[in-house]
């Protein structure tokens, strides 16, 4: 589904990417873990067409993606997540993920111009899908109260809610995980888990080790550069790993 080849990214002389290589296949779920520094969010910005390579290839379902627009991009399929939920603060939760709907290109955004009975249809359509993406991950219940108001795990369910609204067939988790006190990592936990298990295909990036259990295969990132990749169990056994990320005694 997702072939990166051989990709760079470079900022004057800095090398935030250097040659990485990933691959993710359908149904999949992959992480991505390194320290600080590593190049995992630029990763994730160069996948979504926020960032242009200095150098290498990004295919998704077998086509070059490289200097495709970002909001071409998530109408090809790919949604994401940010690790600072850009959320509409005075909208509802509701209206954040409808409004998603609506960014999305060839939406019901269209039928405007094709007279109000086609776009009330459409909307009516929209409501529902957003409802029952509330329900999956567990915000139904405060679907009518403005963003804002959310502490701040209920938030990162929204801002994944908002990426399942372009119906992805690639979802990319920017460090869900982050900042959430012990019981909302749980919950999200769960929401990710359900995600998996409707066979949604997740390339996730995090700090939090507990996540990376529940996945297929890990690629560290450090410096840029792709030094490892395998199972958790293999990565904790890997010496480059181990200096690189978990430290040594």
């Amino acid at each position: 589904m997702l072939r990166i080849q051989d990709l760079s990214k470079h900022f004057g002389g800095l090398r935030a990417i250097s040659d990485v290589s990933i691959a993710v296949d359908e149904g999949e779920m992959v992480g991505i873990i390194g320290p600080n520094g590593a190049g995992k969010s630029t990763l994730f910005n160069l996948i979504t067409g926020n960032l242009r390579p200095t150098a290498g290839r990004i295919e998704f379902m077998g086509h070059d993606i490289v200097g495709t627009k970002p909001h071409a991009i998530a109408g090809l399929g790919i949604g994401r997540t940010f690790q600072l939920n850009p959320l509409f603060a005075e909208f509802t939760v509701l209206e954040n993920v409808q409004a998603s709907f609506f960014l999305k290109p060839k939406s019901g955004l269209i039928a405007t111009f094709f007279g109000l009975a086609s776009y009330r249809r459409n909307e009516a359509i929209v409501t529902r899908k957003a409802q029952e993406i509330l329900e999956l991950l567990g915000l139904d219940d405060v679907r009518d109260e403005p963003a804002k108001s959310l502490p701040q795990g209920r938030q990162k369910l929204l801002g994944i809610a908002r990426a399942l609204a372009i119906q992805p067939r690639l979802l990319l988790l920017d460090e869900p995980l982050g900042g959430l006190s012990r019981t909302e990592i749980d919950s999200t936990m769960q929401v990710i888990q359900a995600l998996r298990t409707t066979g949604m295909t997740i390339l996730l990036v995090e700090h939090n080790m507990i996540v990376m259990d529940i996945v297929d295969r890990i690629h560290v990132l450090n410096f840029g550069c792709r030094i490892a990749s395998g199972t958790m169990e293999e990565l904790r056994r890997n010496p480059a790993v181990i200096e690189a990320y978990f430290g040594t005694d």
